[in-house]
């Protein structure tokens, strides 16, 4: 049973890739974001009108696959600038989902996890008689830190879409419900076209999410009202973070440049299923 001093999230609250990989890597910063709905003046990276560059243009490749994806005749589709264009062209000339199958293209799943409302909005998923394939789109260039993989699979995004699949995706299946071991998850990145991360699932991948995921929003239920929650023990994450300076975490934004293993958004004016990704 949850203490009546515990958390009380909104009632249309909805869990997220986005939310809950704020709150692994910073529970004040979910507290601040998602609970109390903090807005804080803070530049997020630095350059600023180079920050906000890649999260629009982001955002505006996502709309040209779409709308290809829709049918809509290439040559009617018109990048707006030339990081446009050279991501456009290397996705033109790579095609990556050109594979047969029903297509559900800008596509949300949910379900109820720990009793709370879990969702996920997927660029494309391809749907054949054996296969699922999961394909997100990345306006950055792959990982390739040590261990650049292994955090990209550890990401809330790789287990919660894999996951919401199996447990949500019957209705794209002709009403059965798909085994995790016909999905496979793809990061496909415009900068480094020829360099996709694959994730195949399995049954054991899929009961771990399934033990992950029900901790933490159990977890978060529990978690104590009117008192700030813990910061991270990772400082070095907080020079991307607006709340840094109310956290006392620092003033100035990190640069951009320097920056290869922490995704950046603006969640209050961006969608965060839909941006731009620095490095992981």
């Amino acid at each position: 049973m949850i203490s009546r001093n515990a958390v009380q999230l909104a009632p249309n609250f909805q869990f997220s890739q986005s939310s809950l990989q704020d709150y692994v890597e910073c529970k004040r910063r979910f507290q601040l974001r998602h609970i109390e709905r903090v807005a804080w003046p803070a530049v997020q990276a630095q350059p600023v009108l180079e920050h906000e560059a890649r999260l629009v243009n982001g955002q505006a490749f996502h709309r040209l696959v779409q709308q290809q994806l829709l049918g809509i005749p290439e040559n009617r589709l018109s990048p707006a600038n030339s990081d446009l264009q050279r991501w456009w062209q290397t996705y033109l000339e790579t095609r990556p989902a050109e594979i047969e199958g029903r297509r559900f293209i800008e596509i949300t799943l949910a379900a109820t996890v720990a009793g709370q409302r879990l969702v996920a909005q997927y660029d494309l998923i391809v749907i054949t008689p054996q296969t699922a394939r999961i394909f997100d789109w990345k306006t950055s260039a792959r990982p390739t830190k040590p261990g650049a993989t292994e955090r990209l699979f550890e990401r809330m995004q790789t287990r919660i879409y894999r996951y919401l699949l199996v447990v949500a995706g019957a209705d794209l299946n002709g009403g059965y419900a798909l085994t995790p071991e016909q999905i496979t998850m793809t990061y496909w990145f415009a900068e480094t076209p020829n360099e996709p991360v694959h994730f195949p699932y399995n049954s054991e991948q899929f009961a771990a999410d399934e033990r992950v995921l029900t901790a933490l929003l159990t977890e978060i239920q529990m978690q104590a009202l009117n008192t700030p929650w813990d910061l991270t023990t990772q400082e070095k994450t907080c020079a991307f973070c607006p709340y840094r300076s109310l956290c006392e975490r620092g003033v100035e934004a990190g640069e951009i440049h320097a920056e290869d293993e922490i995704e950046l958004a603006s969640p209050e004016t961006l969608d965060f299923e839909q941006i731009a990704e620095i490095e992981f």
